[in-house]
């Protein structure tokens, strides 16, 4: 599962860290099978919050994902906190979203429900202002009767909740069977 995660992200042009504070020997191999050119090993708590402030002194948005007590000050300075459902309290805390199924690729989900929940406000922002800078001046000017102008005011809301509403189906990805993926991790 790390493995299709992380080759997403990339796909979708991020970097992508392991901070881990176990050692080295146990990391580096995670890290490779990962497809993770970026690690760190042996990390303190204080540790992983001053990677995090490293990365965002360099301009980076830091996206964390976290499961434990020792991923809290990281998690806390991180613009965008992710925890674990399986993991600790202090962690869920902390954190701006809870993956609640306990899987990886729960948070590319939320990236991509985050992607369409932006595109469908911006289809609204944009829909309200078109109509907005059009029928307000033409019913100021009286070209457009009050009734009729209220009655496109509710159509346009009602448009914008229906284009909402559009959000609460999602789409699903196929999920690769634990033989195919490690398959993937072999090949």
């Amino acid at each position: 599962e790390a493995a299709r995660v992380v080759g997403d992200l990339h796909g979708r042009g991020l970097e992508v860290w392991l901070a881990s504070g176990d050692e080295p020997g146990a990391v580096a191999p995670m890290a490779r099978a990962a497809g993770i050119a970026h690690w760190r090993a042996a990390l303190s708590p204080q540790d992983k919050g001053d990677l995090v402030a490293g990365l965002q002194a360099r301009g980076a948005k830091v996206l964390m994902v976290g499961d434990g007590i020792n991923d809290a000050p990281a998690l806390a300075r991180a613009d965008v906190a992710v925890a674990m459902g399986e993991g600790a309290v202090l962690a869920q805390a902390t954190a701006d979203v809870v993956l609640a199924s306990g899987r990886l690729d729960g948070l590319i989900a939320a990236l991509d429900l985050a992607a369409r929940t932006r595109a469908v406000m911006r289809q609204n922002l944009a829909w309200a202002f078109a109509y907005n800078v059009v029928a307000v001046p033409l019913a100021a000017l009286g070209w457009i009767d009050p009734w009729a102008a209220g009655a496109g005011m509710s159509a346009s809301s009602l448009l914008v909740v229906v284009n909402a509403l559009r959000l609460r189906s999602v789409p699903t990805r196929p999920v690769p069977t634990p033989r195919a993926a490690t398959e993937a991790l072999q090949g």
